[in-house]
């Protein structure tokens, strides 16, 4: 566990413009920001890699408006869900990630993790962030519901919704589940 809670570094930078208390957030949560973009970008990198700024930056102009009705965590995931969100609202086309992420390479790792994205394009998006949260993530059905703003029966009927199609996208593709 950290020394500094995450409450202190926030009030530091909230108050005090403390940059260096903020690049100890970025430092404590840009690896769980980026994985969470990643899959919702469908594996594309670079794109992920960009929304993840984006995400910290709004953060750093909006921490003052951080309550702690929350975790800072669950705050900042909300961000980064929104960056996201308008991102996808500006170019409207999932399968504009998918074709930029079939360009890549097709070493064995890359193609599990390009086989996992395009699963995950069979989704709706909000099925795909819950089950990116939940079963990537580990967060828990109440955590997703404060992230995503829903109550936690949509988040449970978006997840199992999404694990429906995602079994019959792996079952229709040659995943059978005992390899």
């Amino acid at each position: 566990m950290e020394s500094i809670s995450d409450i202190s570094l926030v009030a530091q930078v909230a108050v005090f413009h403390n940059r260096r208390a903020f690049d100890r957030l970025v430092r404590r949560y840009q690896s769980p920001v980026r994985r969470f973009l990643l899959n919702l970008t469908l594996g594309n990198e670079a794109l992920s890699d960009d929304l993840a700024q984006d995400t910290f930056l709004k953060a750093y102009e909006h921490i003052t408006q951080f309550k702690g009705l929350s975790s800072f965590q669950t705050w900042l995931f909300r961000i980064a869900y929104n960056v996201f969100y308008d991102y996808r609202r500006r170019t409207k086309d999932v399968q504009q990630m998918v074709d930029e992420r079939s360009g890549g390479s097709s070493s064995s790792a890359s193609s599990i993790a390009f086989d996992l994205h395009t699963a995950l394009a069979v989704l709706k998006e909000k099925e795909r962030v819950c089950i990116t949260l939940q079963m990537i993530d580990g967060y828990p059905i109440d955590e997703i519901a404060r992230m995503m703003g829903m109550n936690e029966n949509t988040v449970k009927s978006h997840l199992r919704r999404g694990k429906e199609k995602l079994t019959d996208y792996l079952k229709r593709n040659g995943y059978d589940g005992n390899r």
